[in-house]
């Protein structure tokens, strides 16, 4: 029981820290495999999804009733994403992600630095594409973006986040409520191909989902009353952290 009790508290801290940049995966996964170290990790990567599209589901209902959704660049990233985050979830069950474990740490660095220096980046949104630059760019972000949910997933959020932030000239706070729509194609599909092959339970998914959810309304109601500033901060301090823990499952672990 004590074990399920650490794993609820773990999905509603995820659930609140990706309802603002992104990044639940870093808390709720580790926890998965801690609590449950033989088992098959597609079935662990597939059980978080449940929780996870819920909070963050959850999440974006919150954010429409005070933040607009700019569906331009966002409904092609969206489409893009559903599609190749189901070819990377079928990967995943097929191949190990070992390769792409050891680059990871570098790509996230790459990403904290150039936010770090670039002060004015995602503080107002000046978005600058439009027509079929936009709507190319979108499926671009949400095609890499998703192919990486499924077959690895960790700092999806943020990666989302910083696309949007960077490609679209989006602030943080409207580049947050984007990713999340993304996000929630990533999720349903991965869960989708995962549930085919078996490799949910159901039941403690479904547990996490609640807590998710109740992380996520708290996590967005902070970002709606803080603005983009907080996003941006909160951003870099969740990237830090992916780049520590990513580096050490890659080089020490």
């Amino acid at each position: 029981m004590l074990d399920y009790v650490l794993l609820g508290a773990a999905s509603f801290f995820a659930g609140l820290v990706d309802a603002v940049v992104g990044g639940g995966g870093l808390i709720l996964i580790p926890a998965l495999f801690s609590l449950f170290p033989h088992t098959h990790p597609a079935t662990l990567f597939g059980t978080n999804k449940v929780g996870s599209i819920c909070g963050t589901t959850s999440a974006v209902w919150r954010y429409a009733r005070s933040v607009s959704i700019e569906w331009a660049p966002t409904l092609p990233a969206v489409i893009a994403a559903f599609v190749f985050s189901f070819v990377g979830a079928w990967m995943v069950t097929v191949f190990p992600p070992d390769q792409l474990r050891k680059a990871l740490p570098f790509v996230l660095a790459a990403v904290a630095l150039y936010t770090f220096y670039k002060k004015q980046l995602g503080v107002t949104h000046a978005p600058r594409l439009a027509g079929w630059r936009q709507i190319t760019m979108g499926l671009a972000l949400g095609g890499v973006v998703g192919f990486y949910d499924g077959f690895f997933g960790p700092g999806t959020g943020s990666f989302l986040v910083f696309g949007f932030v960077r490609l679209f000239g989006f602030d943080f706070l409207k580049a947050s409520i984007s990713s999340k729509v993304v996000n929630i194609a990533t999720n349903a599909a991965a869960l989708l191909l995962f549930g085919l092959k078996g490799h949910v339970w159901w039941q403690v998914g479904l547990m996490l989902a609640v807590c998710n959810i109740a992380g996520a309304q708290i996590g967005s109601r902070l970002a709606i009353k803080h603005g983009a500033g907080f996003v941006r901060k909160l951003f870099l301090v969740v990237v830090c952290l992916l780049i520590l823990k990513t580096g050490y499952d890659a080089f020490v672990r």
